[in-house]
């Protein structure tokens, strides 16, 4: 595995490309788009083509810890699919959690200028049973669950850490469409619950220690996990098999050099693009 710095761009989270467009997001729903048609290695800090803040930030703002374009358009005409964020532990201090909820957002873009508009929300339903999501004693120390969506199957794949007995537990579902749901007068869009009986496979795998940005590139799932070098949770990148419901790497980015907190992975043309917490962009050749 190779990995090679092309560029700067802004910190942040997770993020997500669509033909030529970079969307880096922070915690607190603001997204940063780049333009990446003509990126060349040059390591130079790239200029926001546009800024803008997720819809109704007001009364619910992602994390931004995973995200991901879906494999559905609101619109036959509209250039982007779905955009799944989730919440993950931005209400970790509230008395509703939001545990296991992802935000889900139509984008629209006029020349230069991009926007977005909640579209749906989607919960897992079973996020206090200690059977399935939690450890039995119910103090996992991040019980807010990672998404991913594999576009070419149809699958949204959730997962989360179990810290007793240390596994990370993974769950797949047929990916809702965006009609699913009940409509819901709060946030003035339908809430898709997925339940138990809407499992349709799932597994235990290594526990991914603090789980970062993920994506999925030819059915397979790409985690990032943890934090700096030198801190108990190094950052690392795991590939996991569904289908074989096994792990296929382990890497440690301190191993090539890289010690900062990672957050971004995706693909663009079969390339995969990695940033860290900093706004260091990387492209990762395996």
């Amino acid at each position: 595995m190779d990995i090679e710095h092309i560029a700067n761009i802004k910190p942040g989270q997770d993020g997500a490309i669509w033909n030529n467009y970079l969307f880096r997001f922070d915690d607190q729903g603001n997204c940063f788009v780049y333009d990446i048609k003509n990126l060349k290695e040059s390591n130079e800090t790239l200029k926001e083509l546009d800024w803008f803040i997720l819809d109704k930030a007001q009364i619910i703002v992602p994390h931004c810890n995973s995200v991901v374009f879906g494999n559905e358009y609101y619109d036959k005409n509209d250039e982007f699919p779905l955009l799944y964020c989730n919440i993950y532990n931005n209400y970790a201090n509230s008395d509703d959690k939001l545990k296991g909820t992802c935000c889900v957002y139509r984008i629209k873009r006029n020349e230069n200028t991009f926007s977005s508009k909640l579209v749906q929300i989607i919960k897992i339903g079973f996020v206090e049973n200690e059977t399935l999501w939690n450890s039995e004693n119910r103090e996992d120390v991040r019980p807010y669950g990672n998404f991913v969506i594999d576009r070419e199957q149809g699958l949204y794949h959730a997962f989360t850490m179990i810290d007793t007995p240390c596994i990370t537990r993974y769950f797949s579902f047929k990916l809702p469409k965006i009609s699913d749901g009940t409509y819901d007068e709060k946030y003035g869009v339908n809430i898709v619950i997925l339940t138990e009986n809407d499992i349709e496979n799932s597994f235990d795998c290594e526990y991914h220690r603090y789980i970062q940005g993920a994506c999925t590139n030819k059915g397979k799932i790409y985690s990032l996990e943890g934090f700096y070098h030198g801190n108990e949770n190094e950052p690392v990148l795991r590939i996991i098999n569904p289908t074989t419901k096994k792990q296929e790497l382990c890497v440690e980015f301190s191993s090539f050099g890289l010690v900062n907190e990672p957050e971004f992975i995706d693909f663009k043309d079969g390339t995969c693009y990695y940033g860290d917490g900093s706004g260091n962009l990387y492209i990762i050749e395996f």
